[in-house]
């Protein structure tokens, strides 16, 4: 098989340790809106996914008119440990062996643009990636939007790229986009939820994703 060239990463549950973060201020926002709160599990399920289906998804009971108000508090809530928030420990280590390898690094991810460039700030990241996409700039996942957009910017066919993320959202759309998918099970979804989509791989931890990618990446020969 010729290597990947290309390697995109999903952020949230993938490469920052912020699963739990969100689901809390998920739920930390209905109780403010003294909305039906729902559990970690399914305020975990919709991370990944863009803002509305989101929202329809883990507070079904919001109403549109709602919307601005949940967002405030869900962004209150979140916020005030944003700093607290750390990359999975190995992360920075793995980006680093992959491009000594000549690998090309990209993020899809369900975070908002300004979302993404505060993280990307505040764990000096930005400069290891050679482009982005957020799901306020393009369709969210599953669509393929966002990988088709990363393919075309970075002039490369499907076979050169694997996507890498910790929910079915991720997968989907890594199937959807005709190329491969490599679940983490230490994120927002658990491996059975994972299993029900396309994968080429299921990794527990950040050393066996970074031990996968290392031997399936590389510069393609013409």
């Amino acid at each position: 098989m010729k290597p990947y060239s290309v390697v995109v990463f999903d952020w949230d549950g993938t490469l920052m340790d912020s699963t739990h973060g969100i689901a809390v201020a998920i739920q930390s926002a209905c109780r403010d809106l003294e909305l039906p709160v729902p559990t970690l599990a399914e305020a975990a399920w919709v991370i990944g996914l863009s803002l509305e289906p989101a929202l329809r998804k883990a507070v079904p009971q919001l109403t549109k008119s709602l919307e601005p108000l949940f967002l405030e508090r869900y962004r209150h809530h979140y916020l005030a440990k944003d700093q607290a928030l750390k990359l999975f420990d190995g992360a920075i280590e793995m980006l680093d062996a992959l491009r000594a390898q000549d690998v090309t690094l990209a993020v899809a991810t369900g975070k908002s643009r300004v979302g993404l460039n505060r993280a990307l700030a505040t764990t000096a990241l930005h400069d290891k990636f050679a482009a982005t996409r957020c799901a306020d700039e393009t369709f969210g996942k599953p669509h393929p939007g966002m990988l088709l957009e990363l393919m075309d910017e970075l002039m490369v066919t499907p076979d050169q790229v694997v996507m890498v993320g910790d929910t079915s959202h991720d997968l989907q759309m890594a199937a959807n986009a005709g190329i491969h998918g490599v679940g983490v099970t230490y994120g927002a979804h658990p491996p059975e939820s994972l299993q029900t989509q396309p994968h080429a791989a299921m990794v527990s931890d950040i050393s066996a994703l970074q031990a996968w990618l290392l031997a399936r990446t590389g510069p393609q020969s013409i």
